[in-house]
């Protein structure tokens, strides 16, 4: 067969006559500190396909996507990376002595006689990779942000005969989302909004020029019982679909076979995973354990770290078995900060380990705001994204680091700066009329 299929949480298996390719295999058991668990099973053919597929990419560092338990069933092929400032993944893997290649920026690689890949890393630490099958394209933004791929993306979709989009379609399950005000009420997120998830997926398909859509990387459910509760804002099959209008782009199942030599479509049909609900203990998080003296420093350390924190935050605090330790970052700004309730075991693993995204992603972490509406964009990119993914910290090293993923394309960039202006102007514009 020449062609694909969507399988798991955000895998694709690229066919030609054998399996040749697949992207963020995730093959089973747990991630962020045993939060997630997977949707669906993959089924034997599949999984016997990425075994056997001698090329696997990954598009960025998090666990559902680069999943380490997994590694081992993939260890004799070689891993695809794409070219990350900093280059974080590629130091680690190497130094666990896996075999890979770090894809260059925006040119195209054969892989076999029919399919090759291109590559766009992007500076939040992940990237979009195009799959040319044969006459037709597979873009596969996975949960990336639009960092103006979809320009340079929109351009090359044109020679093509069909272009498919691989994105995330949600409602917010895929971040931190556990956030509240100092009274104690949670905040409003995109679940409460609900926003129609096939009309989003047209509209996302239109922007990357591509006539259909495939529901992707989203198929996880929260197992923890303190992180249950976002269970509730985790889309349904049947969502996936909602608002799509019939003249858009076709915006297909999420788990499917396409055969590009005969342009069928078939559906797959794997078995759900039976959800059972474990307390954090059996992660090795126990609430009740309380910091100690070098977890305190250490927490000093890392935070102090990010130049830009120290400027526009006054504390970050963390409210650990009872006890709340803050790291003083701004003293004229002693109202303005962000506080974390959450267990000291995963708390002090991403800290030390240097991955905090995990801990929120996990939604069993609790966050306080105060003084300001939201982790973006000054907390969660300068920690998780270029702190942590691209090891900068220092504001001219930051400087640096953003301006060299904009000069790979400083004109898809540019536009992206100007649109996310523009929707930010809007919305203070519609808020203000609203009061």
């Amino acid at each position: 067969m020449l062609g694909f299929e969507t399988i798991g949480n955000a895998t694709c298996i690229v066919h030609d006559d054998r399996p040749v390719l697949t992207t963020d295999p995730w093959l089973g058991q747990a991630a962020y500190y045993g939060s997630w668990a997977p949707d669906h099973l993959i089924p034997q053919a599949q999984r016997d396909s990425i075994r056997r597929a001698p090329f696997h990419w990954f598009s960025h560092g998090h666990p559902d996507h680069l999943h380490v338990a997994s590694l081992p069933e993939l260890s004799s092929a070689c891993l695809l990376l794409s070219d990350h400032v900093g280059s974080r993944i590629s130091d680690d893997l190497r130094a666990a002595g896996y075999k890979l290649r770090v894809l260059r920026d925006r040119r195209w690689v054969p892989l076999s006689r029919r399919v090759s890949v291109f590559s766009m890393a992007n500076r939040n630490q992940d990237s979009v990779l195009l799959i040319r099958v044969g006459d037709q394209l597979v873009i596969n933004a996975n949960d990336s942000p639009d960092y103006g791929a979809s320009h340079h993306t929109r351009l090359i979709a044109r020679s093509f005969r069909h272009v498919y989009l691989l994105a995330l379609q949600s409602w917010g399950a895929v971040d931190m989302i556990n956030v509240f005000n100092p009274d104690g009420q949670r905040l409003p997120g995109a679940g409460e909004r609900r926003a129609p998830l096939g009309a989003e997926a047209q509209r996302e398909a239109v922007r990357y020029g591509a006539d259909r859509v495939i529901p992707f990387s989203s198929f996880h459910r929260y197992q923890r019982t303190d992180s249950a509760w976002a269970n509730d804002l985790v889309p349904s099959w049947s969502d996936y679909d909602n608002g799509a209008m019939r003249n858009g782009p076709r915006v297909l199942p999420p788990f499917v076979r396409v055969d590009v030599a005969t342009d069928t479509i078939e559906c797959l049909d794997p078995a759900p995973c039976l959800l059972c609900l474990q307390p954090p203990e059996a992660f090795g998080d126990r609430w009740s354990d309380e910091l100690e003296k070098d977890d305190r420093q250490a927490l000093d350390a890392y935070f102090c770290a990010h130049a830009h924190l120290r400027r526009c935050f006054g504390f970050v605090a963390f409210r650990v078995g009872g006890h709340e330790h803050r790291v003083m970052l701004d003293p004229s700004q002693p109202d303005v900060g962000v506080v974390f309730e959450a267990p000291r075991a995963s708390l002090m693993h991403a800290v030390r380990s240097r991955v905090f995204d995990d801990l929120l992603i996990g939604n069993f972490a609790r966050v306080e705001l105060h003084g300001i509406d939201a982790l973006y964009p000054d907390f969660t990119p300068h920690v998780a994204k270029y702190g942590d993914g691209g090891r900068v910290h220092g504001r001219g090293e930051l400087a640096r680091y953003l301006a060299r993923y904009w000069w790979r394309d400083p004109i898809g960039g540019t536009l992206h700066h100007f649109r996310t202006r523009s929707e930010q102007i809007l919305r203070r514009w519609t808020a203000q009329r609203e009061t």
